[in-house]
C-alpha cells in the first residue's frame, strides 16, 4: 500500500511518515534506517559532550549520504538559549550547496525552539536559488504562533500537541484540538502532525484530518536501530501513559519520563515566569549533562524526554517492520471509514 498525500510529493519519499528531531542525540543510525523504509529520516541537532554541532552535524549529513541514496532532513534549534544556531543556520546551507549528493537528498529542514526567522539568510537564500528541493517546516504549538510562521514564509508547519515528549508550549493545547485549529485557518499549508502518534490508526486520524504526514519520537526510540540506550527503549514499552509529565527546561515545558529528575522540576505557568528565573549558562550546562545521562541509560536520573504515546507502544521492532504495520494498519482504518460512510443511506447524509 501507497498512501500518497502533499507532503510525501513536496519531500519525494514513499510513506508519509517522519522520525521526529530528537537533540541533542545522535539519531543518525536511525535517520538512514527511515529513509531507507520509505519515510523521512531527520538528523537531530546534537549537543553532547561538548561536540561542536556544526561539524557535528555536516559529518552526520555525509553518513547519510554514503548509506542511503533516499531523501532526509535535519533539525536547527533557534533558540536565544542556543548559542550555535546561528553558525548552524549560516554554515550547514553553504555546505549543503557545495556538496551536490547531500543537496540533491537533503529535502526538509525542521526550525524548533524558537523562531524561524534566523534561517532566513542570504545562505538558505542561495541554497533554494541553486535548485535544492529543500523545503522549511517549523514547530508550532499553538495557532497564533502557526500564523506567524506562515506570514514569515515557512514552507510548512509541523503542528505539535503537548502530548508530545520533549518540548512544548505554555498553552498545553493537545494534538486533537491544535490540529483542527491550524487546518480551519490555514487550510492551504502543508502541515504534518506531531505528538501522539504511534500507530495506524494514528496515522488515518492525522491524515483525515488534513495532515499530509505524522512524524514520531517515542515510536522510532523504540526501534531496533535506533541509537538510544537499550534501558530507554525498555523504559518506553513498559510504561503507561500517564508515565510522563510536564515539567520546565532550559527553553520552556519540556515532557519528560517520572522520575528523580522530574521530582526535582516544577512548571512554571508561562513565559513571563520564565523568563523571570531565567537560566546561566552554567545552569543550561547541567540541564544538557541530565539528558546525556538519560542517553547513556539512566533513567532514574536523567531526563528522559518521551511522550504520553509510550502507553500504545509494546515492542521493540525493526524501523521498517514499524512503518510497514502502521501504514498497513491506516490502510485498513481509512477502508473501514469509507466503507461505513457508503453503507449509509445518502439521504441521511444530506
Amino acid at each position: 500500500m501507497v498512501i500518497e498525500t502533499n507532503i510525501t510529493e513536496m519531500l519525494g519519499i514513499k510513506h508519509p511518515i517522519l522520525s521526529a528531531p530528537m537533540g541533542p542525540f545522535y539519531t543518525t543510525k536511525l535517520t538512514v534506517a527511515v529513509s531507507e523504509a520509505g519515510g523521512l529520516g531527520v538528523l537531530s541537532h546534537i549537543n553532547l559532550t561538548g561536540k561542536i554541532s556544526v561539524e557535528e552535524l555536516k559529518k552526520n549529513m555525509e553518513y547519510v549520504v554514503e548509506n542511503t541514496d533516499k531523501n532526509f532532513g535535519f533539525n536547527i534549534r533557534t533558540a536565544r538559549l542556543q548559542p550555535d544556531a546561528i553558525k548552524l543556520c549560516r554554515q550547514i546551507p553553504r555546505f549543503i550547496l557545495d556538496n551536490s549528493k547531500i543537496r540533491e537528498q537533503c529535502r526538509y529542514l525542521i526550525t524548533s525552539a524558537g523562531s524561524p526567522r534566523m534561517i532566513f539568510n542570504k545562505h538558505f537564500q542561495k541554497l533554494k536559488e541553486s535548485g535544492s528541493e529543500i523545503k522549511h517546516f517549523h514547530v508550532t504549538p499553538n495557532l497564533k504562533f502557526a500564523e506567524k510562521c506562515v506570514n514569515m514564509g515557512v514552507d510548512g508547519l509541523v503542528v505539535t500537541g503537548s502530548e508530545g515528549g520533549g518540548h512544548q508550549s505554555y498553552e498545553n493545547i493537545s494534538t486533537l484540538v491544535l490540529l483542527q485549529q491550524v487546518r480551519k485557518k490555514l487550510p492551504d499549508v502543508p502541515i504534518i502532525a506531531c505528538g501522539g502518534f504511534a500507530t495506524g490508526e494514528g496515522l488515518a486520524s492525522a491524515l483525515s484530518m488534513g495532515a499530509g504526514a505524522i512524524a514520531m519520537g517515542s515510536r522510532f526510540i523504540s526501534s531496533i536501530e535506533c541509537e538510544f540506550h537499550d534501558k530507554v527503549k525498555n523504559i518506553v514499552v513498559s510504561s503507561k501513559a500517564s508515565d510522563t509529565e510536564l515539567v520546565t527546561g532550559v527553553f520552556g515545558p519540556i515532557r519528560v519520563l517520572k522520575n528523580k529528575f522530574s521530582a526535582t522540576h516544577n512548571l512554571v505557568s508561562d513565559k513571563e515566569a520564565k523568563l523571570s528565573e531565567e537560566k546561566f549558562v552554567s545552569d543550561v550546562v547541567k540541564e544538557v549533562n541530565r539528558l546525556e545521562m538519560s542517553y547513556e541509560g539512566n533513567v532514574e536520573e536523567g531526563a528522559v524526554l518521551l511522550g504520553q504515546s509510550i502507553g500504545i507502544i509494546d515492542n521493540i521492532e525493526s524501523v521498517s517492520d514499524i512503518i510497514n504495520s502502521i501504514i498497513n494498519d491506516a490502510e485498513k482504518c481509512l477502508t473501514n471509514a469509507y466503507n461505513t460512510i457508503k453503507k449509509i443511506p445518502i439521504e441521511q447524509l444530506v
